[in-house]
């Protein structure tokens, strides 16, 4: 069948209505309460807290699309599968259905002419085939086979295929079931199955039955509340619907992709464009997501901004490649945002914003660029034998962010080589460090809900009251970073917060503390929150319930993390440290002592 994405999520939206779900909005890409994560990777990251145990204001039956961002395999993207901004269609049941209602659903969804409409000969799937921690997933196999998938088409694979969890050493996991579209392409051996990378099995939905908790010792338990989690790729699924090869064929980036033949007088499937348009279709498209987003990504050194920046510089040199001009991308973007500001209301609403940023973004990169080309010329004593180290190479990109391919091309035109090899070990040997910094900060994939944390993110909201009272009303929270040990606070204000303003909004934190008040929670709406003067943090990711936290005349918020029981449970409020974040963005750091 034929289908356009906007089809395919209204489709989405119809079928879990009809089986009694609650249609949530995407959330931020941001996550909101979870340290360990730059970027929300997967729908149920918004909602940890809610698979943990927690009540969710719309109930136990929830579905949505979600916005996502993965930078992990940022060297595939351009070829015909890998994205780095991408939207995930997802269902959940919070303790309510299980194995039995998920599958036969999902092959309902699949199959029926109302909905997608695949011949169930083209479909397959797999489950776990158990091991020494837990059983065999004959139950899913059999309610499968009931749906009509014949049994050859049932293929049982390890852990390593169909297991989802923990994202942590401990924490609630358990088997998984995927579905695939089975291509016309032969058996690649007479083992060929959904585990090979031959391309006959095409991935499309990911059902996740969570009943177990791993252990610190390694065991697995049987969770008190079941849940189910499931995953489908908005890309990929329209490539087989709409029997593409390719992500980039869809209705989401022809238009992106048209604007870029048309910038650069080259066709898309001209000799050396298509990987460079591809590359620059996917890394705009997610800068203007980030951009566009409700907790304001700006370009940066450091996290969620350090990604922003190198993806937007990444997509100016390919763009160079190309032979656009400087401006091309803003242009690019243009068209980003005319396909998706019907669908995502922020987009729309911060188009001005993502235009300013990228210029400028575009403006800083050239300087770079000068800045590189001037550092090159000095490499002459770096030379042996007409060959330039790797290690000089590699200070170019480390310090000046000069990309290796334009060292790479400045040699050439001198009549020179580079040492590559000796580049790429420096690169990964940074790389590697860069990774186990990142998985030492970042360390899980689940929301962090200890009884410290609770205190800081308490203590988070009182300070953003009392920053609106020292500063100005029009403080407004742009990103937080909780942990165990200290709070991380980014809002928007224009000027350095003067050290006897910083102590004001100390003393009128801790004068909360001392008062020792509840902290309620209430479920509302969010006009009724609205009316009671609650800071609506980031709304477009809520649904039609919500819930505010109130601490007397204090504080009173939306927000779904972890919370103290009264003020006087946290301790001395201190912060350690005000700085710029990025532009017309401040930070502070913050502990309790």
């Amino acid at each position: 069948m034929k289908i356009t994405a906007k089809e395919l999520r209204q489709k989405w939206f119809d079928f879990y209505k009809s089986k009694q779900h609650a249609i949530i909005r995407s959330s931020s890409l941001i996550p909101e309460n979870d340290p360990t994560v730059l970027f929300t990777t997967a729908g149920m990251h918004p909602l940890v807290p809610y698979l943990m145990g927690a009540k969710h204001p719309a109930g136990k039956r929830l579905a949505n699309v979600q916005k996502c961002v993965r930078t992990g395999d940022i060297d595939d993207v351009g070829d015909n599968s890998h994205c780095t901004f991408f939207e995930m269609l997802g269902n959940w049941s919070l303790g309510d259905y299980f194995k039995k209602e998920q599958i036969e659903w999902s092959y309902e969804f699949l199959t029926s002419k109302k909905y997608l409409g695949i011949p169930k000969t083209r479909l397959a799937v797999s489950v776990f085939e158990g091991d020494s921690d837990c059983p065999r997933d004959e139950e899913s196999a059999g309610y499968w086979l009931k749906c009509g998938i014949p049994k050859e088409r049932i293929f049982y694979l390890p852990k390593a295929n169909n297991w989802w969890g923990p994202a942590g050493t401990t924490g609630p996991c358990g088997p998984d079931t995927e579905m695939f579209y089975v291509s016309t392409a032969p058996d690649c051996s007479p083992k060929c199955s959904p585990a090979c990378d031959c391309g006959k099995y095409l991935e499309i939905w990911n059902d996740v039955f969570m009943e177990y908790n791993k252990t610190a010792d390694g065991k697995y338990e049987q969770l008190k509340q079941k849940n189910v989690d499931t995953g489908m790729g908005l890309e990929r699924t329209l490539v087989v619907l709409n029997g593409k090869k390719s992500v980039y064929d869809t209705d989401l980036f022809v238009p992106i992709i048209s604007k870029i033949e048309e910038l650069s007088g080259k066709k898309y499937n001209s000799k050396d464009a298509s990987r460079p348009m591809r590359i620059i279709a996917d890394h705009i498209r997610t800068a203007v997501f980030m951009l566009g987003d409700d907790r304001g990504i700006t370009p940066s050194n450091v996290d969620q901004g350090y990604v922003l920046r190198r993806l937007i510089r990444r997509a100016i040199r390919y763009a160079k490649a190309l032979d656009l001009e400087q401006g091309a991308v803003v242009k690019i973007a243009q068209a980003v945002i005319d396909v998706y500001k019907d669908v995502y209301k922020e987009i729309a609403d911060n188009s001005q914003l993502i235009i300013a940023e990228l210029t400028k973004e575009e403006e800083r990169f050239e300087k770079t660029l000068k800045a590189g080309l001037k550092e090159f010329d000095k490499l002459v004593g770096y030379i042996q034998n007409g060959i330039i180290s790797g290690k000089a190479c590699f200070k170019l990109y480390d310090t000046y962010g000069f990309p290796i391919e334009m060292t790479e091309e400045l040699a050439i035109e001198r009549g020179l080589k580079i040492n590559r090899d000796d580049f790429d070990k420096a690169y990964a040997e940074h790389q590697a460090k860069s990774q186990a910094g990142a998985q030492a900060k970042f360390k899980g994939g689940l929301a962090d809900n200890t009884e410290a944390t609770a205190r800081l993110h308490t203590a988070t909201h009182l300070m953003h009251k009392a920053l609106k009272q020292v500063l100005t009303d029009k403080v407004a929270q742009r990103g937080s970073n909780i942990t165990e040990e200290r709070l991380r606070f980014d809002f928007s204000f224009d000027r350095k917060v003067e050290d006897a303003e910083l102590r004001e909004v100390e003393k009128i934190v801790n004068q909360a503390i001392e008062a020792n008040v509840q902290v309620v929670c209430t479920e509302m709406t969010v006009d009724e929150a609205k009316q009671k003067g609650a800071i609506g943090l980031f709304e477009s990711k809520y649904g039609e319930k919500v819930k505010v936290y109130s601490m007397d005349k204090y504080s009173i918020e939306i927000c779904g993390g972890p919370h103290a029981n009264k003020t006087g449970e946290l301790g001395k409020f201190v912060i350690t440290k005000e700085e710029s974040s990025s532009a017309g963005v401040r930070r502070i750091k913050a502990v309790l002592k």
